[in-house]
């Protein structure tokens, strides 16, 4: 009888509350790259008629959590990531449905040359969120580590 491990979104959804909050839909993630999609929701509307600011920052730092556990999910039994700063900037006004595309800054194996060598990698995501019609509503930059566990 073989079990089938869970899939990053529902590892995503079944470990962090906010990506179920927020209902967020995961479509690609792999170690270079992950794609996930906020819907359109009126309760996370801000007074525009858009998604609110937080719903997009965690849309973002979600897509950047799923492609740091698609790169790194191999090294979570000897370091835990952390985000450690992130910088967002809203770029255009964002309507309806939007998508944050995910990719990682460095190569993996440099990142896990480091956690081998004992020191704790940083390392950037860098998220680019944009509307159905493609236009970017925003971009984030987020560093996260791996910090060995004691």
């Amino acid at each position: 009888m073989s079990k089938t491990l869970p899939s990053t979104g529902e590892a995503m959804a079944a470990t962090v509350p906010m990506v179920r909050t927020l209902n967020l839909e995961f479509g690609e993630t792999t170690a270079e790259r992950a794609v996930v999609r906020l819907p359109d929701q009126p309760d996370f509307h801000n007074h525009v008629g858009g998604p609110h600011a937080g719903a997009m920052f965690t849309l973002a730092e979600s897509a950047s959590g799923a492609i740091v556990l698609s790169a790194f999910g191999d090294q979570l039994s000897r370091a835990v990531p952390l985000a450690v700063k992130a910088e967002i900037g809203y770029r255009k006004l964002a309507m309806g449905p939007v998508t944050a595309t995910a990719e990682l800054g460095r190569p993996v194996a440099e990142v896990v040359a480091e956690l081998d060598a004992g020191e704790r990698p940083e390392f950037p995501v860098n998220v680019t969120i944009t509307r159905e019609d493609g236009a970017v509503t925003g971009e984030m930059i987020i560093v996260w580590t791996l910090r060995p566990n004691s």
